[in-house]
């Protein structure tokens, strides 16, 4: 019998489909210095973004030979070390589909949020304030948004932000992409200048660091809105905090931190910022997804 370790929790219904097909399943999360020596006893580990697979828990795991295969439940391998698995004979694979709805339903959620104070007056109004002239907001329609990135997630946001009446530019590491004329493709440094929304839909690369910086920030327009529901890491987070104090940035949309649970309470408590505690993904309908195509990915490999 196949043995599969759930790391980070999955969906209940997930889980009596791998047990009816004969697999036997262990829910439990193990802190990184027990995790490998337990995953001699495993065929495969299902993780979301709580565990982190790196070199020694791989070499450790790879001493039986028994681990084959890992799940990333969810978009990005990032927390994996992917391609040092794969030279142990660990194939990696992740559910890219599952939540691209949900993570650019929550992306344009900020969006309104920071355009419209509806995070800080939320908060002001349960301190018993009414600061209603201090709260003149922005429509979307008509403001053009930036995408830097576009895969699943960012085309499913630009089909929202196009039924909105936004103008949409993407720029893309593998250039402009076929099917998709009715938005405008450009370079990042253009579309850094043109946009008046910035939404990130990028892995974090932690050989090139943050992808938006102090030299990013100065080519924004005034007052531009940064969302980001993609990485920790892909935007400096001190750098944001220094635009958002001189007003290059009038607001930001985070979910995603350099450090998760994040300890950057200035970052946190910014009267002009929306967070959400890493929840892109976290719908019933996503979780039913990923839950859905990790038992298919499981089942394909042993049939």
């Amino acid at each position: 019998m196949y043995k599969v370790l759930i790391a980070d929790g999955m969906e209940s219904s997930a889980v009596e489909s791998l047990k009816s097909l004969g697999f036997e399943v262990v829910e439990q999360h193990f802190e990184p210095e027990v995790l490998g020596e337990e995953l001699k006893n495993y065929d495969v580990l299902v993780v979301r973004s709580a565990t982190k697979v790196r070199q020694p828990i791989i070499d450790k795991a790879a001493e039986s030979g028994r681990l084959k295969l890992i799940i990333r439940g969810g978009v990005g391998v990032d927390n994996i070390d992917v391609a040092y698995a794969e030279e142990k004979g660990i194939k990696v694979t992740n559910t890219p589909n599952a939540s691209s709805i949900s993570v650019a339903e929550l992306a344009l959620a900020h969006m309104f949020s920071v355009s419209r104070f509806v995070n800080i007056s939320n908060v002001t109004m349960r301190q018993g304030k009414w600061e209603k002239k201090k709260y003149e907001g922005m429509e979307l329609y008509e403001k053009t948004l930036g995408l830097i990135g576009f895969g699943r997630i960012a085309k499913e946001l630009a089909k929202r932000a196009e039924a909105l009446g936004m103008k949409v530019l993407y720029t893309n590491r593998r250039g402009k992409i076929d099917g998709f004329d009715q938005y405008e493709y450009c370079e990042l440094k253009d579309l850094l200048k043109k946009s008046d929304f910035i939404s990130l839909h990028v892995p974090f690369d932690k050989t090139k660091g943050a992808l938006i910086g102090k030299e990013e920030f100065s080519m924004m327009k005034d007052g531009v809105y940064l969302i980001n529901c993609a990485r920790g890491g892909v935007v400096d987070e001190a750098a944001l905090l220094e635009a958002l104090n001189s007003g290059k940035v009038a607001g930001a949309g985070i979910d995603v931190y350099a450090e998760e649970p994040t300890k950057n309470v200035e970052l946190v408590n910014y009267p002009k910022v929306s967070v959400t505690p890493h929840i892109g993904g976290s719908t019933i309908e996503a979780q039913t997804r990923i839950g859905e195509e990790i038992v298919n990915i499981i089942k394909e490999f042993f049939k």
